[in-house]
């Protein structure tokens, strides 16, 4: 690449093969016609805020936004694997000439906001300047024969976290925080999806025409989008949990013992509950009985755990177990602000000298994943003065390390069927530890995502299969190729940059 032959070409000199592989290149027709959406098929690019009508009020003026017509993308990226389809259907000894309709596609969606992806040349105040990326990947397509109850999966994405197959469908500079323009944006985009609920695509697929329908899970999401996604309360709620009713102080007296009750459509009764407020009941009162329920849900997010920030969040928290147990916190109450620092910092030297791990500002994946590991905490251990404290700690860790590929794992029941059956188990003890050893810290509070892991992990898996292949990594990948894209392949021009993003990350998956 460096040769200064370019591989990527600007969209009007695009040779035929790569505009065969973008959206809008393939016939299709929806059987019934999607509700609100054009017929025509060859749709590329579009702006982000077609579709609204512009008033000088409306929409900021800054707001840039590109995307793809959600069922032309779909549509492109069913052809993309036209061939994984046929061949599937070989390997099932079905005849694909028969094979014309009963098509199910499952389609993972993600949606992310990324801090600061300004330009990084030149001087001048630094311009704050965020990006949300709305993304999907097809996980798997199957087909029901006529007279069989169960469908048979003739695709299913081996990699599902990977960028490779994580497709973007919708760019903007927004901020995820601004709650009015990321809604009045995918806005289109939500219409579009709950109308291909109810409808069939026809496309030819191996020469004949055959009939899709999808289902649309979007578990790709961290919780701050899907507390915002579906109207809850920001994180620092009491209402601790995305699928379940617990506040804080419950969730940190019954730590393991919950069941999924939330729900898109629950939140939307709740919220009108809480906009019509029927009983006449206090502020508190109604807060209580909608359970943090405060906005309106916007689009449906499917209940579930994201396993990437579930690693850091945990991460995070046993960070602070260390520094505290350096300190031996148990022994004492409220230390000061400069013997908290002092822990840290040696904390953080003897990290760096043994292990090699740099602090970070933020705590991100892979520093997660190294610091929980058995040997991190032998190191850790070195610091703590007490016997006694040293084997709680060890004890927590190997706890933790059992459970984590559960939420971890892409096929849980394949990769680690013990820890899988042990969870509930390792779940139990990993809390009794916590709420009598370490309970100076979950005395009325534990963190949002340390409560999802000790009690929602088993009922999630038994319902999806799997948390880690749902969750949204690829997505996150994706974002690092946002930032390559808009340096190397894009037209300077504020127009034209995002187009230009949005296709070769396009070509790219």
């Amino acid at each position: 690449a460096t040769s200064g032959r370019q591989i990527f070409q600007p969209l009007h000199t695009l040779r035929n093969a790569e505009k065969e592989l973008l959206p809008g290149f393939h016939q299709f027709e929806w059987q019934p016609a999607l509700k609100n959406v054009s017929s025509s098929w060859d749709v590329g690019i579009i702006d982000g805020l077609s579709g609204w009508t512009t008033f000088v009020e409306d929409v900021p003026a800054d707001t840039i936004s590109r995307r793809f017509r959600y069922d032309v993308a779909l549509v492109s990226a069913l052809k993309d694997l036209e061939e994984d389809i046929m061949e599937g259907l070989r390997e099932r000894g079905l005849d694909d000439s028969i094979c014309t309709s009963g098509f199910t596609v499952v389609v993972k969606e993600s949606c992310d906001g990324m801090g600061d992806v300004s330009e990084k040349h030149g001087n001048g105040p630094a311009v704050p300047e965020k990006a949300v990326r709305f993304s999907f990947t097809v996980m798997s397509i199957s087909i029901r024969i006529e007279g069989e109850d169960d469908g048979i999966t003739i695709f299913q994405e081996p990699k599902p976290n990977s960028e490779l197959s994580c497709r973007p469908l919708c760019l903007m500079f927004v901020d995820e925080s601004d709650h009015e323009t990321l809604t009045a944006i995918l806005g289109p985009v939500v219409a579009e999806r709950k109308a291909m609920m109810e409808s069939r695509l026809i496309i030819s697929v191996g020469g004949l025409l055959r009939s899709f329908r999808f289902f649309f899970r979007g578990t790709g999401y961290d919780e701050k989008m899907v507390r915002e996604m579906e109207g809850l309360e920001a994180s620092g709620s009491t209402y601790v949990c995305t699928l379940c009713d617990s506040t804080r102080a419950e969730a940190s007296q019954n730590m393991v013992l919950h069941s999924i009750t939330r729900s898109h459509d629950e939140n939307l009764e709740r919220y009108e509950i809480w906009r019509k407020n029927p009983f006449s009941e206090s502020a508190d009162e109604l807060r209580d009985r909608v359970k943090g329920v405060s906005a309106k849900p916007f689009m449906e997010t499917l209940p579930t755990l994201d396993a990437l920030h579930c690693d850091i969040g945990n991460a995070t928290e046993f960070y602070k177990i260390f520094q505290d147990e350096i300190g031996e916190v148990y022994q004492r109450s409220n230390p000061s602000r400069e013997e908290r620092r002092r822990w840290r910092s040696t904390l953080d030297k003897q990290l760096r000298n043994k292990l090699k791990l740099k602090p970070v500002m933020r705590m991100n994946g892979n520093y997660a994943r190294r610091l929980m590991t058995l040997e991190a905490v032998e190191v850790v251990c070195e610091l703590v003065p007490s016997e006694e404290r040293r084997q709680a700690l060890q004890r927590l860790m190997e706890l933790y390390v059992q459970m984590k590929p559960v939420w971890r794992s892409t096929c849980p029941s394949r990769d680690c069927p013990d820890q899988l059956c042990q969870y509930s188990y390792n779940s139990q003890q990993f809390a009794d530890l916590l709420s009598t050893t370490f309970k100076y810290r979950y005395d009325g509070k534990i963190t949002n995502y340390l409560h999802k892991t000790l009690a929602h992990v088993p009922e999630i898996v038994e319902r999806d299969g799997s948390i880690g292949a749902w969750a949204s990594e690829g997505n996150e990948s994706g974002n690092k190729l946002f930032r390559r894209f808009r340096k190397m392949n894009a037209r300077q021009s504020k127009t034209f940059e995002l187009e230009d993003v949005l296709k070769h990350h396009w070509l790219y998956t």
